[in-house]
C-alpha cells in the first residue's frame, strides 16, 4: 500500500506481466483499514496459488518469546485463513531496539542455543499457516566465518519443518563484496535444494571511516539492480533445481522520480526475461512440496535468558555508542566477550557498519 511502490508497479500489473506477488503482510500495523481494491488484489493471486507472504518483524532468534510474537502469529492465522499463501517466509537474526517496528536486522552466534530456538519459532509459525515455511538469507555478518557457516545454519533451522530458503541474491552479492569471498566457492555453502525462491534488488555503498578505500555493501534495497547481481540471478537459477519464485524488491523510499520508477520497470523486464530464458531450458519435473514429513510436536515456547540478556547488550551497545572506538570498548568488557558470539574476530569495518545500522533504525 505504498504510493510510490504502486505507481512503479502498476503498469506492469495493468498489462498482466506481474506472475506472482510477495507481501509484506506484517508492514501494515499503521493502517487502520485495508481498502476493497488491495484486498482484492491479494485475493485475485492467492486463488491463482500465486501469492507469497513475507515476514519482517517477527524477530525468529531473539532469546526471549514476547507478547508482539505471540500478536504476530495470531495475525498470520488470520490471513492465511482469508488469503490463500502459497508459502510463508521470514528473516534470519534478530532485531534490535525496544519496539517492535523499530530496530534492525542482526546476527546470531550459531550455536546450540539459536538453533532450538529458531526451530522452535519456525514451527509455530508453520502451525499459524499451514503452508510451507522458509528463511532468508541475511546480506549482514561481522566475520568471514560466519558467511561461511551461514548456509548450513540456515539448512538445519529449517529441517525439522521441512522448510526452505529464499536465497536473496543482493544479500549475496553483499557478502561476496565485504568478505572478497569467490563466487563458487560461497554458493557451494549453501543447500540449492532447498531454494524455492530468489530475490533481486538494489543497495548502496557506505564509506568506512576505518579504513580508507573500504567499501561495504549495504541491502538497502533504495536503487536500481546492479548488474553483478543479474549476473549472479543468471548463474544461480541452473543451480537450484526447486525453485518457484524470482521476486524483484524495492522501497518506495528509493521510487519517488519518473526515472527511478522506469529503472525499476526495467530491472522488472530485464528479471522477467532471465526467468524465461531459464524456463525454456527446463525438464518437467514434480514440484518438491516443502511441507513437515511428520506432525511437529510442539512443547513450551523455547527461550534463553542468558541469549536474551546478551541481545538486549549488544543492542544497547550499538545503539548508543558514539564511536566505533567506544562500541569496541563496551564489547570487550561486555558478557558476550569470550562467548560464542566470538566478538574477538569481529571485522573492525562490520561492526562500525552495525552501529550505522541500529543508529539509523533507532530513529
Amino acid at each position: 500500500m505504498d504510493a510510490d511502490i504502486l505507481a512503479a508497479a502498476f503498469p506492469l500489473l495493468e498489462a498482466g506481466r506481474v506472475e506472482a506477488i510477495e507481501w509484506s503482510f506484517d508492514t501494515l500495523f499503521w493502517a487502520e483499514q485495508v481498502p476493497d481494491w488491495f484486498t482484492d488484489l491479494l485475493s485475485t493471486y492467492g486463488r491463482q496459488h500465486r501469492l507469497v507472504g513475507h515476514g519482517v518483524y517477527f524477530s525468529l532468534l531473539s532469546g526471549k518469546w514476547t507478547a508482539a510474537q505471540q500478536q504476530w502469529l495470531e495475525h498470520l492465522k488470520q490471513l492465511s485463513a482469508q488469503h490463500c499463501f502459497d508459502h510463508i517466509t521470514e528473516h534470519f537474526g534478530f532485531f534490535t531496539g525496544q519496539n517492535f517496528h523499530s530496530g534492525a536486522p542482526l546476527h546470531v552466534p550459531y550455536s546450540p542455543t539459536t538453533l532450538r530456538i529458531g526451530q522452535d519459532r519456525l514451527g509455530r509459525i508453520y502451525e499459524a499457516c499451514r503452508c510451507p515455511v522458509g528463511l532468508e538469507n541475511l546480506a549482514f555478518a561481522y566475520s568471514l566465518d560466519e558467511v561461511k557457516q551461514h548456509g548450513e545454519f540456515l539448512d538445519k533451522l529449517v529441517e525439522p519443518v521441512n522448510g526452505f530458503l529464499i536465497l536473496d541474491l543482493h544479500n549475496f552479492y553483499c557478502q561476496l563484496h565485504n568478505f572478497s569471498v569467490p563466487y563458487e566457492e560461497l554458493i557451494g555453502l549453501y543447500p540449492l535444494d532447498r531454494v524455492r525462491e530468489i530475490h533481486i534488488s538494489g543497495g548502496s555503498w557506505e564509506d568506512s571511516a576505518l579504513v580508507p578505500g573500504q567499501k561495504v555493501r549495504r541491502d538497502t534495497h533504495d536503487g536500481a539492480v546492479p548488474e553483478e547481481v543479474f549476473q549472479l540471478l543468471e548463474r544461480t537459477m541452473p543451480k537450484c533445481p526447486h525453485l518457484k519464485y524470482v521476486v524483484l524488491e524495492q522501497l518506495g523510499n528509493g521510487l519517488k522520480t519518473d526515472r527511478s520508477r522506469a529503472l525499476f520497470r526495467r530491472d522488472f523486464r530485464r528479471m522477467e526475461g532471465l526467468v524465461k530464458k531459464r524456463r525454456n531450458s527446463l525438464i518437467e519435473r514434480p514440484e518438491r512440496l516443502f511441507l513437515p514429513l511428520q506432525p511437529l510436536a510442539q512443547g513450551p515456547v523455547v527461550e534463553d535468558d542468558e541469549l536474551h540478556q546478551q541481545q538486549q547488550q549488544l543492542s544497547n551497545i550499538l545503539e548508543t555508542a558514539p564511536t566505533f572506538a567506544e562500541a569496541q570498548r563496551r564489547l570487550r568488557s561486555s558478557s558476550l566477550a569470550n562467548t560464542a558470539w566470538q566478538i574477538e574476530d569481529w571485522e573492525p569495518h562490520m561492526l562500525e557498519t552495525a552501529v550505522g545500522i541500529a543508529q539509523k533504525w533507532k530513529q
